[in-house]
This record gives C-alpha cells, sequence and structure tokens, in this order.
C-alpha cells in the first residue's frame, strides 16, 4: 500500500505530463502482480467498490473524534480524504500495514456492515500519506491528474508498443491485467483484439494554423463538414454485442439505451452524440441531462431524446475498413445510411467549397438551422486512412472564434487535490438591472482553468482579503463597481437556461485573462449576452 500511496501523493505534485508519464510506467515495472494491476484499474478508473461510500468514512471518523470539530476541520481543508488522513485518531496496536491487493480483495467482497471495521483497522495500521491514498481509492476520486489515456500510455511505454495496440485489446481484459503485463514484458502472448463489440481506437484532428496551413494546402485535397456540439462517440453493432463509446473508450451504453437499440448493422460507426428532436439538434446542455449519469429513467429518454450523426465507418459485416480512402468510407457509410432509415442515425453532411475563403465566409457565417449548433469546421483528406491517434495533415479541426465578455468575480470556492488550500472556483456575473432601477449582478457562469499557478495565487489572496461572507467551503467576495476583480472570460456558445437567474448558461467557459485594470462597473451586462444568444439562434 505505502507504494502506491507514494505514486499517488508524486502524482499529485507533478505538473508535467511527461513526468507523470514516467512515474506510472516506473510504478508498473517496479511493482509486481497483482498490486500494480490494482493501481492501474484505479488510475483508469475501473475500480469501484459499491460497499464504500463517503459517509462510511464520515461515520469512522466521527466514532473516533468530536464531529463538530471534524467538521470544522473538513471545512477548512476542502477535501475529505485529506482531512481524515490528518485527523485520524490512531490506536496503537499489532496493526499490519495492508498491501493494496489485500484491500482490494477485501472490499471487493465486503458487506456495508463489515466497511467501517475495514476502514478503522486500516487507518490504524496506515501513516498520514497511506491513509489518503486507501481513502482515495475507496471513493474513487483520485484526482492526482491522470487520464485513462496517461495510464494506457504508461503501459505502452513500458512495453514499448504504440498506445493503439493497447486500445486495440483493453475492453477484453480485466483487473488485474496479469495477461497484459505478461505480454508487455515478453513473457506472454499478446491479448487477443477481436472481441465482438470491441472498441477502435479514434482518429483525432489536428488545431489548424490559418497563416500557415492554408499556404501549403489545397483545397481539391480535402473535405469538410460540421464540427457538431456533442460528444464524439463510436457506435459498434458486432456478433450480438452493441456497445456505445466515448472517444476514451468508456462504455456509455446504460444512459443511451435508446440509441443502443438502433444500432441495427454490423460493424462500427464513428460519430457525434446529440440531442435531436424533430430533425433538428438541440444545444449541448440538452445533452449533458443525460451525460455522466448512471441509468435513465422514460422521462429522460422522452425528454432528451439521443442519436448520431455518422461522419466514418470503421467497420461492416466483418470488414475492416480502416485502411480504405476517407471517400471509400464515406461511400460505404452513405449507402449504410440509406439502408437503416433510422431516425436515431443519420449522416453528416459534407460541405462544398472551391477555396479556403470561401470556406472561411461559410464558417464565419453558417446557415440558419444545424449548423448554428455546430463548433466550427472539419477538414478530412480524400485519402486519408483511419490512423489511431492525432497524425499530423490528414484532418484539421478549425473552430469557431470563441466569445468574450467582461465579468466580475462574485463566488469563489475552494478547489480539491493539490489545489485544496486555494480559492481556484471561480463563479462570475454581469450587470443587470435590480427591482430598485440600479445596478445589480447577476451570476452567468463559473471556471476553474485559464490562469498559471502564479495568478492562481493573486487571486486567492484578492479573495481572503475581499471576503464579504463565507458558506462552507464558498466565499462571496466584494463586488462593486469601483471595487473588485474583472476576469476577461471565453467561451464557445451561449444557450438559455432555466437552471440559471440570468436565463443563460455559458458552453465552455473559461478565464481568458484577468483584468486587474478594469473597474467592475466597466464589465459587461447581461443584454450584451442576450443579443449574442439571439444571433447564435438565427434571431
Amino acid at each position: 500500500m505505502r507504494a502506491f500511496a507514494d505514486l499517488l501523493d508524486r502524482l499529485s505534485y507533478t505538473a508535467s505530463r511527461n513526468a507523470k508519464l514516467t512515474l506510472v510506467r516506473d510504478y508498473l515495472g517496479k511493482t509486481p502482480d497483482p498490486d500494480r494491476g490494482w493501481a492501474l484499474a484505479a488510475l483508469t478508473g475501473d475500480l469501484a467498490f459499491s460497499a464504500a461510500k463517503p459517509a462510511f468514512i464520515r461515520k469512522a471518523v466521527e466514532a473516533r473524534m468530536d464531529a463538530t470539530l471534524f467538521r470544522w476541520s473538513y471545512d477548512y481543508v476542502g477535501d475529505l480524504a485529506e482531512t481524515v488522513a490528518l485527523v485520524w485518531p490512531q490506536r496503537p496496536g499489532a496493526n499490519r500495514e495492508p498491501e493494496l491487493s489485500e484491500v482490494v480483495d477485501a472490499l471487493r467482497g465486503a458487506s456495508r456492515a463489515e466497511v467501517q471495521r475495514l476502514i478503522e483497522g486500516w487507518l490504524d495500521a496506515l501513516e498520514p500519506t497511506s491513509r489518503w491514498a486507501l481513502l482515495k481509492l475507496m471513493t474513487g476520486g483520485l484526482r492526482v491528474g491522470v487520464s485513462a489515456r496517461l495510464a494506457k500510455q504508461a503501459c505502452a511505454d513500458l512495453g514499448g508498443v504504440e498506445i493503439a495496440q493497447i486500445e486495440e485489446v483493453w475492453h477484453a481484459l480485466h483487473a488485474p491485467y496479469e495477461d497484459l503485463f505478461a505480454w508487455l514484458e515478453g513473457h506472454g502472448e499478446r491479448p487477443s483484439p477481436d472481441a465482438p463489440g470491441r472498441f477502435r481506437p479514434v482518429m483525432l484532428a489536428q488545431a489548424i494554423d490559418e497563416a500557415v496551413d492554408f499556404a501549403r494546402l489545397d483545397p481539391a485535397d480535402y473535405v469538410a463538414e460540421w464540427k457538431w456540439d456533442g460528444i464524439r462517440i463510436q457506435a459498434v453493432s458486432e456478433a450480438g454485442v452493441k456497445r456505445l463509446y466515448s472517444r476514451t473508450g468508456d462504455d456509455i451504453s446504460a444512459v443511451f439505451p435508446d440509441v443502443v437499440a438502433a444500432l441495427d448493422f454490423e460493424g462500427a460507426l464513428d460519430g457525434e452524440l446529440l440531442v435531436r428532436r424533430e430533425g433538428v439538434v438541440a444545444p449541448f446542455g440538452d445533452l449533458q441531462q443525460r451525460l455522466n449519469r448512471k441509468t435513465v429513467d422514460a422521462k429522460m429518454l422522452r425528454g432528451f431524446p439521443a442519436g448520431v450523426r455518422a461522419y466514418d465507418l470503421l467497420a461492416l459485416d466483418g470488414e475492416d475498413l480502416r485502411t480504405f480512402s476517407f471517400v471509400e468510407r464515406r461511400a460505404r457509410l452513405e449507402a449504410l445510411i440509406g439502408r437503416l432509415r433510422s431516425d436515431r442515425i443519420d449522416l453528416s453532411p459534407l460541405q462544398p467549397f472551391e477555396s479556403w475563403g470561401e470556406l472561411a465566409d461559410l464558417r464565419a457565417n453558417p446557415p440558419a438551422g444545424d449548423p448554428q449548433i455546430a463548433e466550427g469546421l472539419m477538414l478530412k483528406e480524400k485519402t486519408s486512412i483511419y490512423e489511431a491517434g492525432r497524425p499530423k495533415g490528414p484532418w484539421f479541426k478549425w473552430k469557431r472564434d470563441p466569445f468574450l465578455i467582461d465579468a466580475v468575480l462574485m463566488y469563489a470556492q475552494r478547489g480539491h487535490g493539490k489545489r485544496s488550500s486555494f480559492y481556484s472556483d471561480y463563479t462570475f456575473g454581469v450587470w443587470t438591472q435590480a427591482p430598485d432601477g440600479g445596478r445589480m449582478l447577476t451570476p452567468v457562469g463559473k471556471a476553474y482553468f485559464g490562469f498559471t499557478d502564479e495568478e492562481l495565487k493573486e487571486i486567492d489572496k484578492f479573495v481572503r482579503d475581499n471576503t464579504i461572507e463565507r458558506f462552507g467551503p464558498v466565499r462571496s467576495v466584494r463586488a462593486e463597481p469601483h471595487k473588485g476583480l474583472v476576469f476577461e472570460v471565453a467561451f464557445e456558445g451561449l444557450q438559455r437556461s432555466t437552471r440559471h437567474k440570468s436565463g443563460v448558461a455559458m458552453r465552455f467557459p473559461r478565464i481568458s485573462r484577468i483584468r486587474w485594470d478594469k473597474p467592475p462597473g466597466e464589465a459587461d451586462e447581461l443584454p450584451t449576452l442576450e443579443r449574442m444568444l439571439e444571433k447564435m439562434e438565427g434571431r
């Protein structure tokens, strides 16, 4: 357990992606089975314990210390695992530190009644860093800056193979992955990638550099289509196995049974998951109503009907099409969609153009209708094969320029992990008319990235120096016309929202600049956003 705890601790304080890769690769190379396999499962999100809930952790610690003192400590630290690891009143005794595999085996078979006893025994046996790692493992919230893809890349680096080879076999594997490590270390065969319904590693696009790329590319070599504002998915139906995957290979079939039921073909589609009503694409916020859920009820299915807008075909009737050219795959895809005649699966149309200038005009002035729910354009080379990863040249994404407004910081909340001591999550607002005829701020968004570590420290100091009220881990800060902090906020789009007092919600807001120089009274007003929204809606 201590080696796993040391890994998590070092990852949480390491910012560099390459350094994180090295840490995970070295851990996997030095740690024996099955501990390294369980660690990999935890890092990739493939390890969960149904009987281990945060409530049991709180119950265990409040049985050892004053409950009010614990709540105060938790409020100050802002992270449950970190708080318990620091304040746990350890009872000495003949306690032995458990191995990672021992913890996993016990939790997988434990009933809810046994969990608290297990927690107490382990916390008594462990030092603070290992306690923190144990509790993060139990609750599934590692928050150490390692994505599932990064962990798979570390496996690939360990074995000297391409990450696409790992992703091809991943869904046929089971933790603690002894067969995977045997292959990577050269004393076993590669696990078979031929399981029906498997995920294929996706092909990604490069962001286009308008000043460089258009000068060297021939528009006759490329096709264009809209970059839809949904989520990238892969829809697979093989030998009776039907699955829907996110672009990172997460199985999201359970939340979209209506889409899975429509997969009436034998093959694998690449496309965009969207909510559509009467053939019209709904804003991304409607799709968000169904994302990140474990189940979906009949009311949700009726209110937010989902479908796939297909733009590539990876396999059909047992034939792998990924080495075919884009135009060949496209022709087969068009024929397939024509045969399906499904109201759940349609085709992403190609946008004809003769020159880059003509395409730029289309991007800047899309026609009314569905393209208003697009993030920009995709460019795909006609001869390109479907190559996993992000190869340079075949595919480009040309996103619309972000929208910008000036907004005033209203509330700040402490972050998690290495940010748990800083106020790093910010709610900001714009001016609107108050009931008395004056001006007041109304919240329009929340962001927690877009600034450097040094800027975070400066904002944190401003929050602490200008706090008006406290609500647990949240602070209300001074925000007046002549005193406050202005953010230049970038966002991808707007949509109407009944959940927000302002009536609008932002798509992907982030801090673009900190306007220390600008008085809050000069920040934007709500009518400015409403006019932006009307323009986006084609009014």
